[in-house]
């Protein structure tokens, strides 16, 4: 299970925009992650290189200060807000709910609840 250090670490670096690194540094070799209602997927180097196309097909993403999190044992729930600018510079903000088992001090699985209408709205 990890400590309260450890996930305050990984939170710190997602919202200073190391997305590709928290993923290296924080995740299980066989980690999963899941969208939603969408089938998981995985491993690691599969969850590095989606994070890679996601990025690259922004001008910008990033994620605001103020994340918080509830730690209980080995499941963790982070809520995140992220600010995407798409190529033709229209901006939209995105809320989103990531609940997360970790073994030991790495994240084993992950699962993110939003709605998906927020990601058509641009700001």
């Amino acid at each position: 299970m990890p400590s309260r250090e450890r996930v305050q670490a990984f939170v710190a670096m997602v919202e200073a925009g190391r997305f590709v690194e928290a993923i290296e540094a924080f995740y299980t070799e066989d980690a999963t992650m899941q969208e939603n209602q969408q089938p998981p997927r995985g491993p690691r180097a599969a969850l590095v290189e989606g994070e890679k196309k996601t990025l690259a097909a922004h001008k910008e993403a990033r994620t605001l200060p103020g994340s918080t999190f509830v730690l209980d044992g080995d499941r963790v729930a982070i809520r995140w807000t992220f600010e995407f600018t798409r190529k033709d510079g229209k901006r939209f903000r995105m809320e989103e709910l990531a609940l997360q088992r970790w073994r030991g001090d790495r994240i084993a699985e992950e699962r993110f609840f939003y709605d998906p209408e927020q990601l058509k709205r641009f700001i």
